[in-house]
């Protein structure tokens, strides 16, 4: 079975320093309130064929009587699947979406025979690095660009048919990708049908429908219980568990929420093998996103050295006036 890059590697976290957490600010996840829930929160989505990604965000801002609702990663109206779907003030993180790769079931149609050994030869040609001109019926600018197949693993082999998972890059076509493999055969081939089964680290196995959604805010409206309703809505801090993270002190977190940079004094905790460039999520030692960051250094470094401005802010998250200084 096959893995996606952040999926292969455990997260470890490198304590730099011991440091404890005042309680009067703050707040466990876990301890929010299901409006502040609501405020910040994500749903994994099961979207059904039919509408658009826009239009499926615009069903849960309705449902959830939202100001804000957006979608982490567009699926054609007839491709299924998970839509991860941020609230409100959670919609300033969608694009860490695009940093964890996705999964798609997909099914191809081809439309002559072909030997099982020269199929599994295309699949083996098509991992790793590909190439990819993308659709004529696209969002993006129509250019040759690189993306990474992580796995292919051929579930079913029909006749005319394979059923296959696929493990990819953000913005990988699959309708292109079944396309070009039936170039590479020298037959015609095609998507027929198209399943998400992850994107980054939220998987289908715990993702929820619309209808369930409308269930959870009726059970709640009409008899107070908001169970199912936590079920379904899930913490902002569940969207980016494919990221590096850094743990920071509470007297660091008031700088930050102000805009400023991290100094190393404000670095806790830090997960193994970071690198220069990368995105980081940034935690308080009580478990809540900050917000998002750019590594200044290497992880190495960041354990090593004792002072120096170790990561840039990216995107803030959580309220100001959450943290102060004491």
């Amino acid at each position: 079975m096959g893995l996606l890059p952040f999926e292969k590697e455990k997260d470890e976290l490198i304590e730099r320093y011991k440091s404890s957490t005042n309680v009067i600010f703050g707040k466990e996840p876990a301890k929010r309130t299901i409006n502040e829930l609501i405020d910040y929160g994500f749903i994994n989505l099961d979207k059904p064929s039919g509408p658009t990604s826009h239009e499926v965000a615009d069903f849960v801002k309705k449902i959830l009587k939202l100001k804000m609702a957006g979608h982490g990663g567009t699926l054609d109206p007839r491709v299924t699947g998970v839509l991860p779907i941020g609230l409100n003030k959670a919609t300033r993180i969608l694009e860490v979406f695009l940093l964890g790769g996705k999964e798609y079931v997909c099914e191809m149609s081809i439309h002559k025979e072909v030997e099982k050994e020269k199929l599994m030869e295309a699949f083996r040609h098509f991992t790793g690095t590909i190439r990819q001109l993308p659709p004529i019926k696209s969002n993006v600018k129509r250019q040759w660009r690189d993306r990474q197949i992580y796995y292919i693993d051929v579930l079913e082999i029909y006749p005319r048919k394979v059923l296959f998972k696929v493990g990819c890059e953000a913005g990988t076509y699959i309708r292109k990708l079944c396309t070009d493999l039936g170039d590479y055969l020298k037959v015609k081939a095609h998507m027929q049908d198209l399943r998400r089964t992850k994107a980054s680290c939220f998987n289908e196995s715990e993702s929820y429908s619309l209808h369930e959604l409308q269930e959870a805010k009726k059970l709640f409206e009409e008899k107070g219980d908001e169970s199912l309703l936590r079920k379904v809505i899930l913490p902002v801090e569940s969207a980016v568990k494919h990221l590096k993270r850094i743990v920071i002190s509470d007297g660091a977190t008031p700088a930050l929420l102000n805009g400023c940079p991290l100094m190393l004094p404000g670095l806790v905790k830090l997960s193994k093998g970071i690198k220069v460039d990368d995105v980081l999520s940034i935690f308080t030692l009580k478990g809540e996103l900050v917000g998002l960051g750019i590594a200044l250094m290497t992880g190495e470094e960041m354990v090593k050295e004792s002072k120096g401005m170790c990561v840039k802010l990216k995107k803030i998250i959580m309220p100001m006036d959450t943290y102060k200084r004491e």
